[in-house]
């Protein structure tokens, strides 16, 4: 087994994910990227491809209360900036793009944190 094969798995997963899923101007993607150490979210609207809002724990906002905490917690800090962002910007509703990844841990917590913030999916 090679190296590179889990991350092939999951660009296919990812793939099957996305021919499902598509954000509108109206109800753009929410789209998370998971990397060992950081996680990313991105509200996009595919239909203009143009990035609406993102955030991520390399975000100057969250990076001071980041300290100590788990990766979980640090994901939930994430949901809520973006749903913050994307509620400023008059974006309630949006369809979640998991990427590929498992709809557990830190891809839940981020989402769900996002919700109770106030975004709709």
């Amino acid at each position: 087994m090679g190296k590179s094969e889990p991350r092939v798995a999951r660009l296919r997963r990812h793939a099957r994910v996305r021919a499902k899923v598509q954000g509108t101007a109206s109800r753009p993607r929410l789209c998370v990227f998971r990397s060992l150490n950081h996680i990313y979210a991105q509200i996009v609207d595919d239909s203009q491809r143009h990035t609406l809002a993102s955030a991520s724990t390399l975000d100057p906002e969250v990076k001071g209360q980041l300290d100590g905490k788990v990766k979980t917690a640090k994901a939930e800090l994430v949901g809520s900036l973006v749903a913050n962002r994307a509620l400023a910007k008059g974006i309630n509703q949006v369809v979640f793009d998991r990427g590929g990844y498992k709809y557990h841990g830190r891809v839940k917590a981020l989402a769900e944190a996002a919700r109770q913030t106030g975004l709709k999916f």
